[in-house]
C-alpha cells in the first residue's frame, strides 16, 4: 500500500504544489515524498520543484501507522485554507496487511476526533468487515457498510445492451436472458461473459448462439484466472477443506458440518479455516457458518481432480 499510495498523494499534492507554490503545500509534498522515500539528494524532486529549504516532518520512519498519519496531517494542514479535504480510496482491500488496516483505522479516528475532512473508501470481498474489526476494535463506528449484491435482472441487462447500443450493436433477447441466466447478474462475469458473446458475433444482433459459444470460454477464462488464482494459493489440507465446504454448495457451510464431513473436531480445524479467511477464500457471514467470498466457487472446486 505504501508505494501506491505514496504515488497518488504526491502527484495529486505535487500539482497544486506546482499552481500556487504555497509554503505548506511544499511542506505537504516534501512528507509525502518522503512517505517513499524518493527525495533527491540536491533537494530538487521529479516534480520540478526545489524543497531543499522547506521544513517538513518526515514520514520515514518505517512505521506505516506513524507515517500515514504524518503524511494525512501534512496534506491536511496544507489543503485547510483551500477548502479542500482528502479522500483516499482502495480497491482489493481484503490484501492489505494487517498493519496497513490498523493504519487506516487509525487515521481515520484522529480524523474525526480532530474534525477533519478525510474519507477513505475501502472496496473488498465479504471479509472485509471481519479484518477491520481484527485489526481495530472500534472500526464499526468509523465505517459505513455498504454490501454490493448481484445485480437484478434488468440491471444486469442493462450492462449488457447499453454499452453495447453506444457502438450500434444490439442483443437478441434469448441472448440476454441467457448471460443474465448464466453470470447470475455478478458484474465481473457479465464483463466476461458480455465480451466474449461480443466476440462471438460475426454482426449485430448478439444472438443466443453467440452468447452460448462464448459462455464456454468464458468460463475457461474465469477457471484459469479468477477461480485459479485463489485455489491455488490453498495447500493442500486447505483444499481438502474446501471440497468439504463445496458439498454445500454457494449457500455457506456450517462449520460443525465441515468437521463431520472431515472427521475432526471444529477446534483442530480452526487453523486451516483461519488460513482460508486470512487468504480472502473464505469469510465467516455469521457465528458457526463459513461461504466462499466469490460466487460458484464450489462448482469450481467440484470440477477439480481429486
Amino acid at each position: 500500500m505504501r508505494g501506491a499510495l505514496s504515488s497518488t498523494l504526491q502527484s495529486h499534492v505535487a500539482r497544486i504544489a506546482r499552481r500556487n507554490r504555497k509554503r505548506p503545500f511544499l511542506r505537504a509534498l516534501k512528507t509525502a515524498l518522503s512517505f517513499s522515500a524518493r527525495v533527491d539528494t540536491d533537494g530538487t524532486t521529479t516534480f520540478g520543484l526545489t524543497l531543499d529549504d522547506i521544513e517538513a516532518e518526515l514520514a520515514d520512519s518505517g512505521n506505516i501507522e506513524l507515517d500515514l498519519t504524518t503524511v494525512v496531517d501534512g496534506i491536511l494542514d496544507a489543503v485547510h485554507d483551500e477548502g479542500l479535504g482528502l479522500a483516499i480510496l482502495i480497491d482489493e482491500a481484503q490484501d492489505l496487511t494487517a498493519d496497513e488496516l490498523v493504519a487506516i483505522c487509525t487515521v481515520a479516528h484522529r480524523a474525526s476526533q480532530r474534525q477533519r475532512p478525510v474519507l477513505f473508501v475501502l472496496a473488498g470481498l465479504p471479509s472485509l468487515p471481519t479484518r477491520l474489526a481484527e485489526a481495530k476494535s472500534y472500526s464499526e463506528r468509523l465505517f459505513q457498510y455498504r454490501h454490493i449484491r448481484e445485480l437484478e435482472s434488468d440491471a444486469a441487462a442493462d450492462a449488457l445492451t447499453v454499452p453495447a447500443a453506444d457502438e450500434g450493436v444490439t442483443w437478441t433477447d434469448d441472448a440476454i436472458d441467457l448471460v443474465v441466466t448464466l453470470t447470475g447478474g455478478y458484474p465481473y462475469f457479465l464483463q466476461e461473459y458480455g465480451s466474449e458473446a461480443w466476440l462471438e458475433a460475426a454482426s449485430s444482433p448478439i444472438s443466443r448462439d453467440d452468447a452460448q459459444n462464448g459462455a464456454g470460454l468464458a468460463l475457461r477464462h474465469l477457471d484459469d484466472g479468477f477461480y485459479r488464482t485463489r485455489w491455488d494459493r490453498a495447500t493442500p489440507l486447505e483444499k481438502e477443506y474446501l471440497r468439504a465446504m463445496a458439498a454445500d454448495g454457494d449457500t455457506g457451510s456450517k462449520t460443525a458440518d465441515v468437521a463431520r464431513r472431515l472427521d475432526r473436531t471444529t477446534q483442530r480445524l480452526s487453523k486451516i479455516r483461519q488460513n482460508l479467511t486470512d487468504k480472502g477464500i473464505i469469510y465467516a457471514p455469521e457465528h458457526g457458518r463459513i461461504a466462499f467470498t466469490v460466487p460458484w466457487m464450489a462448482a469450481f472446486i467440484e470440477r477439480q481432480p481429486a
